[in-house]
């Protein structure tokens, strides 16, 4: 194959349209193209109001060298195409099934990988599946009930269920992992585009019927899912796992358990501390959901364009980020383009933010994370998990702001140090109750300060980011795990057997790259429970 690099084409264009651009960066008629992929997308908006995309594309031709030779294109290179390969196994006999405790990406993507080579996984979720689950969380949106273990944050599909559905990682993939990942999902309903484009999304709303193709995916291999199976305990004999207890009262036996329990099981951090697991306390942050009108974020992002191109190049996300005078970083995270700010609380009396977007993005605001980074520098407890009670305090207060809804404010009373309590005419989409409060205060005073600074710097990226009308809910503390668990080149914890794996073992940060790790552990996993073929 040959790989074209900076391959410019316009927006809104056909297979047709880049098959003639290859085959004029290669002097060659485009009917000599015998087979063409488009491996990656990204939007030039350099020189906007001009706009284009720039793709690399392989190309399969007669004749290469000759073809090389003769268009001089340091664009144009020669490569091999080498596939993602699980590991050759041949299961060994009589193994016990490998245990998995959680169904997010990481769990699930494990679970299949696991099941399609014949070793029948179990797969324990303390919530329920994806179709129940959604249930719980639209009543609790509806009428502030929540059920703690069928939420936003657990439940069969995880976290990202409920979220934008982005799948793009900046995780360094020399195995092949992503793309076999990224085709996974297709396979289970993504749009085939997700493979190649810079910043692919699916949505909540395509995002549930792929998790539940991947959960009947892997019961047909021969794997098990379970729904309302929490793992309240292991049992360790001799430094090895022997088994695990479900709900606290049922013993499956096991020499092999992944941890894919995602970064808001808390009570399962506890246990596994109990048990002299070792974890670190861990980096991350903490702040506000944004919200402006999708409309001014397009306009700055893509310059003043014809209406049918706003429509094909669709909702505008940004990326920012900035150091700020006290030496912290500020940044957007989980950008969610045309979306809604989401309740996402996991726990009674605790009050925590997300955002989420369906495919469409239409709901005309656009939403984000501004967050200030943390470390254990920041936490009173110095323990292993004192990044967990930083963030139970914050969610604590946030929660008493408004009795359990959302707490929102305007960014210019926000300023002042004064309540919102009219809200017509600005940028509002939330699913959940909300109310309007005075939220200065519920970060701690350095904190604050960084987002003050923050939004008035990014202000000067994106005109009237930080304007009077913009739209602030607190608060935004689950960007990631609170903590690590140590494990070694094999994937195993200190404890033989066990497999710390994902996003909230502290190993990943977001769908895809959850997903990457959950496809590592079943390796080293297939590994372990084979036989050795050499000897």
């Amino acid at each position: 194959m040959l790989r074209i690099n900076q391959c410019k084409v316009n927006i809104g264009y056909t297979q047709k349209e880049v098959r003639r651009k290859a085959a004029s960066m290669l002097r060659i008629q485009p009917e000599e193209i015998t087979e063409l992929i488009i491996r990656k997308e990204s939007l030039d908006a350099r020189k906007k109001p001009e706009l284009y995309y720039s793709l690399v594309v392989d190309v399969a031709v007669a004749g290469e060298q000759k073809i090389l030779k003769k268009c001089k294109a340091k664009d144009v290179q020669k490569v091999e195409d080498k596939p993602y390969c699980f590991p050759v196994t041949t299961v060994r006999k009589n193994i016990k099934s490998p245990v998995i405790v959680g169904a997010g990406p990481a769990g699930l993507v494990c679970a299949y990988y696991l099941a399609k080579h014949g070793f029948t996984p179990i797969v324990l979720e303390r919530g329920k599946c994806v179709e129940q689950r959604m249930e719980d969380v639209e009543n609790f949106w509806k009428t502030g009930v929540l059920n703690p273990n069928s939420n936003v944050q657990f439940g069969e599909g995880g976290a990202g269920t409920f979220s934008d559905g982005k799948l793009n990682t900046l995780v360094k993939d020399k195995y092949g992992r992503c793309r076999e990942v990224l085709e996974l999902f297709v396979k289970m309903g993504a749009p085939g585009d997700i493979v190649y484009k810079q910043k692919p999304h699916v949505g909540t709303d395509l995002l549930t019927g792929m998790v539940r193709s991947l959960r009947r995916a892997i019961e047909q291999a021969g794997g098990c899912v379970r729904f309302e199976s929490q793992v309240t305990d292991l049992s360790i004999k001799d430094g090895k796992v022997n088994g695990v207890i479900v709900n606290a009262s049922e013993r499956i036996d096991t020499d092999a358990v992944v941890l894919a329990i995602g970064h808001s099981a808390r009570d399962t951090f506890e246990m596994l501390l109990q048990k002299g697991m070792e974890m670190h306390p861990k980096a991350f942050a903490v702040g506000y959901r944004v919200q402006h009108f999708q409309e001014a974020i397009d306009r700055t992002q893509y310059g003043e364009q014809p209406e049918d191109i706003y429509e094909k190049l669709g909702a505008a996300p940004y990326k920012l980020t900035a150091k700020t005078s006290s030496g912290r970083g500020v940044y957007s995270f989980c950008m969610c383009p045309g979306g809604y700010v989401v309740n996402a609380s996991s726990e009674p009396g605790h009050l925590a933010v997300n955002g989420m977007s369906y495919r469409a993005r239409d709901s005309r605001v656009a939403n984000s994370a501004i967050i200030i980074s943390v470390t254990p520098d920041d936490f009173r407890d110095k323990g292993p998990l004192g990044g967990v009670e930083f963030q139970r305090e914050l969610e604590e207060n946030a929660y008493h702001l408004a009795e359990g809804k959302i707490p929102i404010q305007a960014f210019g009373d926000y300023k002042n140090n004064r309540r919102t309590s009219v809200f017509d005419g600005l940028p509002v989409c939330v699913k959940g109750q909300y109310e309007g409060v005075n939220l200065r205060g519920l970060l701690p005073a350095e904190m604050e300060n960084a987002f003050l600074e923050g939004m008035e710097r990014f202000g000067k990226n994106i005109a009237g980011f930080d304007n009077d009308r913009t739209v602030i809910a607190g608060v935004e503390s689950r960007t990631s795990s609170p903590v690590k668990i140590v494990r070694d080149e094999q994937g195993q914890s200190a404890f033989g057997g066990v497999y710390p794996c994902g996003e909230g073992a502290g190993y990943a940060g977001g769908i895809t790259s959850a997903a990457m790790d959950g496809l590592l552990i079943a390796e080293k996993i297939a590994i372990s429970l084979s036989i050795d073929d050499t000897k």
